[in-house]
């Protein structure tokens, strides 16, 4: 099984729709999460892919069990590898 990301900011979603961001007509929406997707709208319109990994590498670091012992620039590299796979920061999407 594929663990489904968010193709935004590329956190987990787990294996229910909790995490899943809304459509403008208020529906969930499978490809972004609540925190990054709101209404049919990205929360950040105006965030780059760096500024997302910025944000994000905290979190990485910091808050994940997985990642235990990781580095800040461990997690910004992982990061860059791992967001241009993203719908959002896709060139070819």
């Amino acid at each position: 099984m594929n663990e489904k990301h968010c193709q935004s900011c590329g956190m987990p979603m787990g294996e229910t729709d909790e995490l899943y961001g809304t459509n403008k007509d208020g529906g969930k929406n499978e490809d972004y999460c609540e925190y990054c997707f709101v209404k049919g709208v990205f929360t950040e319109p105006d965030c780059t892919m760096e500024e997302m990994i910025a944000f994000c590498v905290p979190h990485m670091v910091d808050m994940v069990e997985s990642n235990a012992g990781m580095k800040e620039d461990e997690a910004r590299n992982m990061l860059r590898e791992f967001f241009p796979t993203l719908k959002r920061w896709n060139a070819a999407s």
